[in-house]
């Protein structure tokens, strides 16, 4: 059974991992307090109880957990590393509901934070945890009978999440080369409230490009536009605080639909592992653009013919980025779909075939459409879409990257902040703007590739 360690770093990536806990809970169909009575038979609730092995680790496991408490007499712990340099939200987690399903040993906190500096988490508090973040690492890995790979979880606008976040991506590349590191990052374009988020995003995204496995990346504006057009669409009145929280479980669906196949029986499951090697043709062309359908959000639940589904999940209105798979002028280099619940073979060929005629293709890839059926739909439908596209439409938001970390580099502004951090180079501005240009040049260059002929004799 494949088994996850999350690791969340930054206010970002530990709100998103406070939310993903409950939800990854609710998908076991383990009772939490205002839930309302599970609809599972015992042999159906065991049947699924039985991978939650991916998430947790178990002192004694009983057949079932039906509530929160059975859980916790199990002495459950979840594989979840919460590291921020500041205190606030970690201390959440020491206090709140579910403080006794985190390990302490997993907990790492400092003050005063990064002060929204990717040098200062990247080349200071890096070097300075950096053996304290690799012990509790080692002590979570230790615990694992079959590692699938690490999870990590971070904004790219601050300092620590894009700062720390990247340094341990790299650390872990360093340390255990041979597990997968998936990460799942937020993008602030468009709606930053952090002056120098274009240059942690710049820096940050240059090191992903060469540490991660496959990067997820998510943008506040593509989640927020999907919460307002959904709640709009559904309720006459929007409320001004539900949007954020909304935000966070659309990632945290994501998230589960991405692990589903890893985690849960299927027909034909896709394996996490799967995904790199049929989505990645080229070693830095690793950033997948994801999308599902249907959502459902806390304020609102939409609902959906299966027959609806066929291209929404590829939709440009269903994808967590600012981007296009389907615009004719994108290529795509792979696809995978994942059909979640009620799906047959059939119902999936089908959507491939419409799915084909909308598509532009790199020649050698014509036919690297991956299909998965996992026997588990999302808590609360019966059957949902997930859709992952390595795409150059994904360019709009390097582009957008690219471009505000050149507004405010022409004129040399807030430079100073990352000049006074000891061990970071002056250089390194004028290498990542080299670098981002040559990773948006790869991705170009798929573009112009033309379909292959061959010469009749």
């Amino acid at each position: 059974m494949s088994e996850f360690i999350v690791i969340q770093v930054g206010q970002c990536g530990n709100q998103i991992g406070s939310c993903f806990l409950p939800e990854i809970l609710q998908e076991y169909d383990v009772k939490l307090s205002h839930d309302p009575p599970s609809k599972c038979s015992k042999r159906d609730k065991t049947d699924l109880q039985q991978y939650m092995y991916s998430f947790f680790n178990f002192g004694t496991k009983a057949a079932t957990f039906d509530t929160l408490s059975d859980l916790l007499r199990s002495n459950a712990k979840a594989r979840f590393l919460c590291i921020d340099m500041e205190d606030s939200v970690v201390a959440r987690f020491r206090a709140g509901k579910f403080r006794d399903l985190y390990d302490k040993k997993c907990l790492i906190t400092n003050y005063p934070g990064s002060g929204n500096n990717w040098a200062e988490g990247y080349c200071s508090h890096g070097p300075k945890y950096k053996q304290k973040i690799l012990n509790a690492v080692q002590y979570v890995v230790e615990q694992c009978d079959n590692l699938n790979g690490f999870l990590l979880l971070f904004s790219m606008g601050g300092g620590t999440g894009s700062g720390l976040g990247t340094f341990i991506v790299k650390l872990l590349a360093d340390h255990y080369p041979s597990v997968e590191r998936f990460i799942v990052c937020v993008y602030p374009t468009g709606t930053e409230d952090v002056i120098t988020a274009p240059y942690n995003m710049a820096f940050a995204t240059q090191e992903l490009v060469n540490s991660a496995t496959c990067v997820f990346p998510v943008e506040n504006k593509a989640l927020l536009d999907i919460v307002f057009r959904q709640t709009s669409r559904y309720c006459d009145r929007v409320s001004p605080f539900g949007p954020f929280e909304d935000v966070n479980k659309i990632i945290v669906d994501m998230v589960l639909h991405l692990t589903s196949g890893s985690r849960f029986g299927g027909k034909m499951n896709i394996d996490m592992n799967d995904i790199n090697t049929n989505m990645v043709p080229f070693p830095k062309l690793n950033f997948l653009l994801s999308g599902f359908s249907p959502f459902v959000l806390k304020y609102v639940t939409s609902k959906h013919l299966k027959n609806e589904l066929s291209l929404m999940a590829s939709s440009r209105s269903c994808q967590l980025v600012k981007a296009d798979p389907l615009d004719s002028r994108s290529t795509s280099m792979g696809v995978t779909l994942l059909g979640r619940g009620k799906f047959s073979v059939n119902d999936m060929r089908n959507y491939v075939d419409k799915l084909k005629t909308r598509l532009r293709f790199a020649p050698w890839s014509s036919k690297a459409v991956k299909v998965g059926l996992c026997d588990v739909p999302p808590k609360g439908l019966d059957f949902s879409v997930f859709s992952l596209s390595n795409s150059t439409s994904v360019l709009n938001l390097f582009d957008e990257v690219l471009s505000q970390f050149m507004k405010l580099y022409k004129r040399k502004a807030h430079v100073h902040h990352y000049t006074a951090v000891s061990e970071f180079d002056i250089q390194n501005f004028k290498q990542c703007q080299n670098d981002l240009n040559d990773f948006i040049q790869l991705y170009r260059d798929v573009e112009k590739i033309k379909p292959f002929t061959f010469n009749k004799r």
